[in-house]
């Protein structure tokens, strides 16, 4: 009985040591070194292909060896017109994000779910309601949230591709479903609006979840504390339960990585809340894969502040990575790069359908290739080895 006693001191003592270690290895392992690849299935069926030292390879086998450790999927309801044309930019339908779950999952990596609650693009500029639910009123709409929610996440739990993260909603600064979940000019009651309907959401995860499934909340201009203090404040008076802020910074864009840096060490003490840059990207030319002007060019070079070439491209993510890995008590938890295999354009950021639903002219093609993570031929750049950072 005595050595049985002291054998039984021993192991816990072992594993007390041990779980102190575990979480020390998952401070430095876990480091989400992502990518949003939500074009990726239309990039191969137009015939992109992807190389790595000059080696044709699979995509997501790629990115998988270069670090990547975590894939973010945006879905939209039906980014189809009456007559089933596509309306471009990854036809992000259900089954597309299933197939592309799948494929990350089985190399390993972790799936990010992106609902934007539309049919097709949504951004502090646009929340367009999806066609379905367009004559909704606010109850059933929030009712009709709840089931989509739930419905996605029980489809994508029968094949065994229940997203590791799931985030409600799509750069909220302005809100969600126009009108009813704009944040602001709708004569009052906009945040108890919005926020119901991200209660909403966030129920239909909790209810299929198999494990605690973090739930992010996403704002774009990153580098501007003022707007995510307004809004996160409303959001949490409301008891809105949430796990993790979301980030877009782009740094022509959004302010200088000094910013970013003071929001991110800021909101997550403010909200005691981990934080995560959800999308960012940056330019390794000034040149153009095709006939559309693209949104990286000299002017924003300039304001990013890094020259626009392969290694310009990469010392601007190793410094990202550094200011993310700052914030203190480590509630910095990583980074996705946003479409880094859309490098030309063949498929385009809509089609004539897809600006039919958005109500705007322009014209077709793909302003974001110069930023790819990919030259204009499918080769990797080496702005793909900082990812690997987030491992040391």
């Amino acid at each position: 009985m005595a050595k049985k006693r002291i054998l039984s001191v021993f192991l816990g003592a072992f594993l007390s040591l041990s779980v102190i270690f575990t979480d020390h290895v998952y401070a430095s392992d876990h480091f989400i070194s992502g990518a949003d690849i939500s074009t990726l299935a239309d990039m191969e069926k137009s015939g992109a292909n992807y190389y790595v030292n000059g080696k044709r390879k699979d995509a997501l086998q790629i990115l998988k060896g270069s670090g990547v450790n975590y894939i973010r999927l945006r879905i939209w309801n039906h980014p189809y017109d009456r007559l089933g044309n596509s309306y471009g930019a990854g036809t992000n339908d259900l089954s597309t994000t299933i197939n592309l779950a799948k494929r990350a999952k089985k190399l390993g990596m972790k799936v990010l779910l992106d609902f934007h609650y539309s049919d097709f693009w949504v951004d502090p500029g646009k929340q367009n309601m999806p066609k379905a639910w367009k004559n909704k009123s606010f109850p059933e709409l929030t009712n009709t949230l709840y089931d989509y929610t739930k419905d996605v996440l029980n489809n994508l739990k029968r094949q065994n591709a229940y997203p590791d993260m799931v985030q409600i909603g799509n750069e909220l600064n302005s809100g969600m479903l126009w009108p009813y979940g704009k944040s602001w000019g709708e004569g009052g009651g906009e945040f108890d609006r919005l926020s119901t309907f991200l209660k909403s959401g966030i129920k239909a995860v909790k209810d299929t979840q198999m494990s605690h499934t973090p739930i992010m909340l996403h704002l774009a201009d990153g580098g501007n504390h003022d707007v995510f203090k307004w809004w996160f404040d409303e959001i949490t008076k409301r008891n809105v339960d949430f796990d993790m802020i979301g980030i877009s910074y782009y740094p022509y864009w959004h302010g200088s990585l000094q910013n970013l840096q003071h929001n991110m060490n800021t909101i997550s003490s403010r909200y005691n809340k981990d934080v995560i840059v959800v999308e960012t990207a940056y330019g390794h030319t000034t040149g153009n894969a095709d006939h559309k002007k693209n949104a990286f060019g000299e002017k924003e070079a300039q304001i990013g502040g890094y020259p626009a070439t392969s290694e310009g491209q990469k010392d601007y993510l190793l410094d990202l990575i550094t200011s993310i890995k700052q914030v203190p008590n480590n509630k910095g938890k990583g980074f996705f790069y946003w479409e880094p295999l859309w490098y030309n354009g063949n498929v385009s950021w809509a089609t004539q359908a897809g600006m039919g639903y958005l109500n705007v002219k322009d014209e077709t093609g793909n302003e974001w290739d110069n930023q790819a993570l990919f030259d204009f031929n499918g080769h990797a750049l080496p702005g793909l080895q900082s990812f690997k950072t987030g491992k040391k």
